[in-house]
């Protein structure tokens, strides 16, 4: 099966399903032709295009029927954690439980661009107060309504303090409507003061060991939560064997992003990658099957890696991207304009970065959750994405604003004027929402014309 790598449409997917299928190759018990899910009312899947690999269509159909997982769940005697906001801690303790399993509400931000605002859920959050002035994560507040995306949670949890506005307006709304929240608090992570202990954190960040006394102490009443909901105790073992099986899944994309952005011709493109990257957040609600479908796509790069078999040219524009797509589309335009990437922020990066495994787990658990970039300050984060830059060498950079987001406003201008300042690479910052058909010719230009900026900053 190891085919030159192509980018095909969801047609050309299915038909190439077909001819898999007389030749007798073995899906998983969630496969199929991809074509499928646009009955479902996942209309966008007609307009991108994917990876012609085995190990691509077993991320998208992996991706796609998550709903279908979380039923089977609870239609199994499981219980169902719904963890917001948190990205990425929350989770490690729920499955090192054998009958939880957690997911994000949160990621119905993306049912609008999936569906192509067919799914009534923003007109939804509209009737609820809750209009667009907001993120597109309101219409987590339409996927409660009407219980039609994924089973109502048996408990949600959700991270308050230093985080998003927009996102404790909408889960408090949440809240208002009947679906009670335990609020466990994160605060804005500091520098120590000198009188102060200081703890090095994931990422390179640090704070005072108050803070992360802090963080425990809160985490440790979640976890108690957890217990009464599992009817079971998490001791320090188990827990600890739950953060070395995230701490694969974080292996694994290590490896896979490293690959992705440093190989000759890019291995896997940036749609794909972008879903891969999303798999760390909650395991997609199984962690198991999280681990195969990245082993998998880690095999497929290696081969391509080893035959010298990539995407676009060698000298593509190398563009590293900040904060994940509104519309999952962009990802596609990129490469239509001659660009790759090459280095990611999407939000997230403390859920790929490792877990302490030699401090006690829950300690662990409180460093990685105040290792977030988004419960510090904005110049901190850029630091971050300065040290990412560099280390995939990057040519340019893209911060890609959500619209409504409150921490859209001013960090994108912050990120950006440090990149130049330390990197002296171009910064181009968009807007994306849901759907950009309407826009799409401009940011085409603004994506070409970055491009370009590249290509002459070399010939100087």
């Amino acid at each position: 099966m190891n085919e030159a790598p192509r980018q095909i449409t969801l047609r050309e997917w299915d038909d190439r399903y077909e001819r898999l299928q007389t030749r007798g190759v073995r899906q998983p018990v969630y496969g199929g032709p991809l074509g499928r899910h646009v009955a479902d009312g996942d209309t966008r899947l007609l307009k991108l295009r994917y990876d012609s690999s085995l190990a691509a269509l077993r991320l998208w159909n992996f991706l796609l029927t998550e709903e279908d997982r979380l039923r089977a769940a609870r239609d199994a005697g499981k219980k169902l954690v719904g963890t917001m906001k948190d990205l990425g801690t929350v989770p490690v303790m729920a499955y090192s439980l054998d009958n939880l399993v957690a997911f994000y509400p949160d990621g119905a931000w993306w049912i609008p661009c999936v569906m192509e605002v067919n799914s009534g859920l923003l007109q939804i959050a509209d009737s609820l107060g809750i209009d667009e002035s907001f993120c597109p994560v309101r219409a987590m507040l339409g996927a409660f309504v009407t219980g039609t995306h994924f089973p109502i949670p048996d408990l949600l949890t959700c991270s308050v303090g230093a985080t998003c506005d927009d996102f404790s307006a909408i889960a408090q709304r949440l809240n208002g409507l009947g679906h009670p929240i335990l609020w466990w608090e994160i605060p804005h992570r500091r520098a120590p003061e000198v009188e102060e202990e200081a703890v090095q954190l994931p990422g390179d960040f640090s704070a005072p060991k108050g803070q992360i006394e802090f963080v425990q102490s809160e985490l440790e009443r979640v976890k108690t939560a957890l217990e009464d909901l599992a009817g079971q105790s998490l001791g320090a073992e188990a827990l600890a064997g739950g953060i070395a099986k995230a701490n694969h899944v974080r292996w694994l994309l290590a490896q896979l992003r490293h690959l992705a952005f440093t190989a000759t011709l890019c291995p896997m493109p940036a749609l794909e990658m972008l879903i891969a990257e999303m798999l760390a957040i909650h395991f997609c609600s199984d962690q198991d099957e999280t681990i195969v479908v990245l082993q998998e796509l880690l095999e497929e790069v290696n081969l391509r890696v080893a035959a010298g078999t990539g995407y676009s040219s060698a000298d593509a524009a190398r563009v590293f991207w900040v904060n994940p797509v509104a519309d999952l589309q962009v990802m596609n335009f990129l490469e239509d304009c001659g660009g790759r990437i090459c280095g990611t922020e999407y939000l997230f990066a403390h859920a790929l970065d490792p877990i302490p495994q030699t401090v006690p787990p829950m300690e662990a658990l409180a460093q990685i959750a105040l290792a977030d970039p988004m419960v510090g300050s904005a110049a901190d984060r850029a630091v971050r994405i300065v040290a990412e830059v560099r280390r995939f060498g990057a040519e340019a950079v893209i911060v890609s604003r959500i619209p409504g987001a409150s921490h859209c406003a001013l960090e994108g201008e912050i990120i950006g004027e440090i990149v130049r300042q330390e990197c002296g690479l171009p910064v181009l910052e968009i807007e994306v929402p849901p759907l950009t058909d309407a826009m799409s010719p401009t940011l085409r230009t603004r994506l070409e014309a970055l491009v370009e900026t590249v290509e002459n900053r070399r010939s100087r």
